[in-house]
Protein backbone atom coordinates (compact mmCIF):
# COMPACT_ATOMS: atom_id res chain seq x y z
CA UNK A 1 0.00 0.00 0.00
CA UNK A 2 1.47 3.56 -0.97
CA UNK A 3 1.52 5.60 1.47
CA UNK A 4 -0.10 8.39 -0.58
CA UNK A 5 -3.19 6.07 -1.38
CA UNK A 6 -3.81 5.43 1.88
CA UNK A 7 -7.66 6.21 2.91
CA UNK A 8 -6.56 6.03 6.62
CA UNK A 9 -2.91 7.87 6.95
CA UNK A 10 -4.51 10.27 8.87
CA UNK A 11 -5.13 7.21 11.30
CA UNK A 12 -1.28 6.60 11.59
CA UNK A 13 -0.60 10.63 11.77
CA UNK A 14 -3.39 10.44 14.95
CA UNK A 15 -1.32 7.32 16.10
CA UNK A 16 2.42 9.16 15.65
CA UNK A 17 1.29 11.83 17.57
CA UNK A 18 0.55 9.75 20.59
CA UNK A 19 3.61 8.57 20.27
CA UNK A 20 5.41 11.34 20.21
CA UNK A 21 3.65 12.37 23.38
CA UNK A 22 4.76 9.31 25.11
CA UNK A 23 8.48 9.64 24.30
CA UNK A 24 8.29 13.15 25.56
CA UNK A 25 6.92 12.21 28.59
CA UNK A 26 9.27 9.18 29.32
CA UNK A 27 12.55 10.17 28.55
CA UNK A 28 14.17 6.68 29.08
CA UNK A 29 11.08 5.29 26.58
CA UNK A 30 13.01 3.46 23.93
CA UNK A 31 11.97 2.20 20.47
CA UNK A 32 12.02 -1.69 21.69
CA UNK A 33 9.94 -0.59 24.41
CA UNK A 34 7.33 1.02 21.57
CA UNK A 35 7.36 -1.97 19.71
CA UNK A 36 6.57 -3.88 22.78
CA UNK A 37 3.62 -1.54 23.11
CA UNK A 38 2.30 -1.24 19.69
CA UNK A 39 1.85 -4.92 19.38
CA UNK A 40 0.40 -4.93 23.08
CA UNK A 41 -1.97 -2.61 21.94
CA UNK A 42 -2.97 -4.90 18.57
CA UNK A 43 -4.38 -6.85 21.20
CA UNK A 44 -5.82 -4.50 23.64
CA UNK A 45 -7.99 -2.88 20.67
CA UNK A 46 -8.33 -6.80 19.49
CA UNK A 47 -10.03 -7.22 23.23
CA UNK A 48 -11.76 -4.14 22.49
CA UNK A 49 -14.35 -5.43 20.29
CA UNK A 50 -14.18 -9.36 22.06
CA UNK A 51 -11.56 -11.04 20.17
CA UNK A 52 -8.01 -12.25 20.97
CA UNK A 53 -9.68 -13.42 24.29
CA UNK A 54 -7.13 -15.48 25.38
CA UNK A 55 -4.27 -13.30 24.06
CA UNK A 56 -2.56 -11.06 27.18
CA UNK A 57 -1.68 -7.20 27.11
CA UNK A 58 1.48 -7.14 29.16
CA UNK A 59 2.42 -3.57 29.93
CA UNK A 60 5.25 -1.59 31.67
CA UNK A 61 4.80 1.88 33.46
CA UNK A 62 6.60 3.40 30.31
CA UNK A 63 4.41 1.48 27.84
CA UNK A 64 0.93 1.59 29.11
CA UNK A 65 0.10 5.33 27.58
CA UNK A 66 0.71 4.07 24.48
CA UNK A 67 -1.54 1.29 24.97
CA UNK A 68 -4.17 3.61 26.24
CA UNK A 69 -3.47 5.63 23.63
CA UNK A 70 -3.76 3.40 20.88
CA UNK A 71 -7.08 1.58 22.19
CA UNK A 72 -8.54 5.31 22.78
CA UNK A 73 -7.83 6.32 19.18
CA UNK A 74 -9.47 2.60 18.06
CA UNK A 75 -12.80 3.05 20.04
CA UNK A 76 -12.65 6.73 18.65
CA UNK A 77 -12.86 5.17 14.83
CA UNK A 78 -13.13 2.17 14.40
CA UNK A 79 -16.50 2.01 12.34
CA UNK A 80 -17.05 5.32 13.25
CA UNK A 81 -14.96 7.70 10.93
CA UNK A 82 -14.03 6.65 6.80
CA UNK A 83 -15.45 3.25 7.55
CA UNK A 84 -12.12 1.98 9.21
CA UNK A 85 -12.77 -1.76 10.30
CA UNK A 86 -10.69 -3.23 13.27
CA UNK A 87 -8.28 -4.80 10.61
CA UNK A 88 -7.30 -1.79 8.85
CA UNK A 89 -6.63 -0.44 12.17
CA UNK A 90 -4.43 -2.99 13.66
CA UNK A 91 -2.48 -2.84 9.98
CA UNK A 92 -1.73 0.77 10.57
CA UNK A 93 -0.51 -0.56 14.29
CA UNK A 94 1.26 -2.76 12.47
CA UNK A 95 2.67 -0.80 9.99
CA UNK A 96 3.86 1.69 12.75
CA UNK A 97 5.64 -1.21 14.37
CA UNK A 98 7.77 -2.18 11.94
CA UNK A 99 8.75 1.52 11.41
CA UNK A 100 10.02 2.04 14.78
CA UNK A 101 11.43 -1.68 14.64
CA UNK A 102 13.21 -0.38 11.38
CA UNK A 103 14.51 2.64 12.81
CA UNK A 104 15.42 1.26 16.51
CA UNK A 105 18.50 0.12 14.25
CA UNK A 106 20.08 3.74 14.02
CA UNK A 107 19.85 4.32 18.39
CA UNK A 108 17.69 3.35 21.33
CA UNK A 109 15.40 6.55 20.25
CA UNK A 110 16.00 7.04 16.69
CA UNK A 111 12.34 6.65 15.93
CA UNK A 112 11.51 9.55 18.05
CA UNK A 113 14.12 11.47 16.36
CA UNK A 114 12.84 10.66 13.43
CA UNK A 115 9.23 11.92 13.84
CA UNK A 116 9.76 14.72 16.04
CA UNK A 117 9.65 17.20 13.70
CA UNK A 118 6.99 15.57 11.75
CA UNK A 119 4.02 15.34 13.86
Amino acid sequence: MNLSEDEHLDVCHQIETGLREQYELHPTLTDLQCVFALESAKIAIKKEFGYAKNEQVITMKQTQGIINKCVAIGLERIDKVNNLTLKEYTNRLEKIRKSVKRHSKFGVRAYYEFIKNYV
